[in-house]
C-alpha cells in the first residue's frame, strides 16, 4: 500500500513538473508574442514637403505631443523635402510607400499630387493645400471619399484682404502685379478673386507668370517696364523656395510686396497675410491621431484655417520710405521692429 502511495506521489511529481514546464513555456510563448505584436504596433509617419521647413516639423511634433506621441518612443517619423526640386516628388512619395507606413502628412498641391499617384490605400493627412476639390483630390470637404482628408489653406476674401491692406499703406497705387502660376489649377480661382477684388478698390492687376526659379528676375523686369507699383506673391513651391531672392529684388526695385506667409516678412518682406501654416500643421496632428486609432480618412471632413497671421516689417517699410498708418500696425499679430 505504502508503496503504491509513493509511485502515484512519483507521478503525480513528474505530472506536476511537466505542467510547470509547459506553463512556463506558454508564458514564455504569450510574453514573446506580446512582445513582437507591441514592436510591431509603433506607427510610422511619413512626411513629405515641396520645400524643407523645419518649423512645420516642430508643429507637427508639438501636436502630436498633445495626443501622448514622442518621437523615437512610440512613434517613428520619415521625413522627405525636394528641396524645392517639384520633379523629385514622385521619387519621393515612392520612397514612403515603399517603407509601408501608416499615415503620410504633406504639404503643397504637387506633393498630394505625387502621393495620390503613389497610393490609393496609405491615409494621407494634407496641411497646406490650396482648393483639394477643384485640385480632384476630394469629393468634398464633407465628404472627402477616398483615402484623402485634413486641412486646406484656402479661405474666403483672401485676395480682398491682401490688395486692401496694401491700398491701405499706399493709397496712391493704382498698379499692382501678382506672381502666379499657370500650371497650379488653383491659381486660377486665386487670380479670378483678386481681379474681383481689385475693381472694386479702383486698382489693375498685372499677371505674371513664373513657373520656374529663372523665370523671377524676368518677371521684375517685366514689373518695372509695366510700371507696377505694388506686388502680390501668391502661394507656390516656386516662390516659396526661392524667397530670398524675390524678397531682394522687391527691395532693389523699391516694391512694396505682400506675401502669403508669415516666415516671408521674418526673411525681409514688407508684409503678410494668410492662414498660419504652423497652426495647420499642428492641427493635422489631430487627423493623424484618428487615422491610428482606425478612423478612415473618407470619414473625416476637411477642415478651413481658423488662425491668420497679419505681420508688418517695420525695417523694409523704412527702407521704402513708408509709413504704414496706426490703424494697420495695430491690427498686425506681429511688427517686426
Amino acid at each position: 500500500m505504502r508503496t503504491g502511495t509513493r509511485h502515484e506521489a512519483t507521478g503525480n511529481s513528474a505530472k506536476l513538473q511537466v505542467f510547470a514546464f509547459t506553463l512556463c513555456a506558454l508564458l514564455f510563448a504569450l510574453g514573446f508574442s506580446a512582445e513582437a505584436q507591441q514592436a510591431k504596433k509603433i506607427p510610422r509617419i511619413g512626411v513629405l514637403q515641396a520645400t524643407n521647413a523645419p518649423f512645420q516639423h516642430e508643429a507637427l511634433l508639438q501636436g502630436l505631443r498633445e495626443f501622448g506621441y514622442a518621437e523615437g518612443k512610440n512613434i517613428v517619423i520619415e521625413y522627405r523635402s525636394a528641396d524645392g526640386q517639384l520633379a523629385r516628388l514622385p521619387e519621393l512619395a515612392a520612397e514612403l510607400v515603399r517603407l509601408k507606413v501608416d499615415v503620410i502628412v504633406a504639404a503643397s498641391n504637387p506633393a498630394i499630387i505625387a502621393l495620390k499617384k503613389a497610393t490609393q490605400t496609405i491615409p494621407i493627412v494634407m496641411t497646406v493645400v490650396a482648393d483639394p476639390v477643384g485640385a480632384g483630390f476630394i469629393a468634398s470637404l464633407a465628404r472627402p471619399g477616398g483615402n484623402i482628408t485634413g486641412l486646406t489653406n484656402i479661405a474666403e476674401q483672401l485676395s480682398g484682404k491682401r490688395l486692401e491692406l496694401l491700398k491701405e499703406i499706399n493709397p496712391k497705387i493704382a498698379r499692382v502685379a501678382v506672381f502666379r502660376n499657370p500650371t497650379i489649377p488653383t491659381h486660377a480661382v486665386l487670380w479670378k478673386e483678386t481681379q474681383d477684388a481689385s475693381q472694386a478698390l479702383g486698382l489693375k492687376v498685372l499677371p505674371l507668370d513664373i513657373r520656374a526659379p529663372d523665370e523671377i528676375e524676368r518677371a521684375f523686369g517685366a514689373m518695372v517696364k509695366k510700371r507696377a507699383e505694388a506686388l502680390i506673391v501668391l502661394p507656390q513651391p516656386v516662390t516659396t523656395s526661392n524667397q530670398q531672392q524675390i524678397v531682394e529684388l522687391a527691395a532693389k526695385n523699391r516694391l512694396p510686396a505682400m506675401y502669403p506667409f508669415a516666415d516671408d516678412v521674418d526673411a525681409g518682406g514688407l508684409m503678410a497675410y494668410g492662414p498660419s501654416r504652423a497652426d495647420l500643421w499642428r492641427r493635422g496632428a489631430v487627423y493623424v491621431d484618428k487615422i491610428l486609432k482606425g478612423r478612415k480618412p473618407e470619414d473625416l471632413p476637411v477642415e478651413q484655417p481658423t488662425k491668420f497671421e497679419f505681420l508688418i516689417n517695420l525695417k523694409t517699410a523704412k527702407a521704402l520710405n513708408l509709413t504704414i498708418p496706426q490703424s494697420v500696425l495695430f491690427r498686425a499679430d506681429k511688427v517686426i521692429k
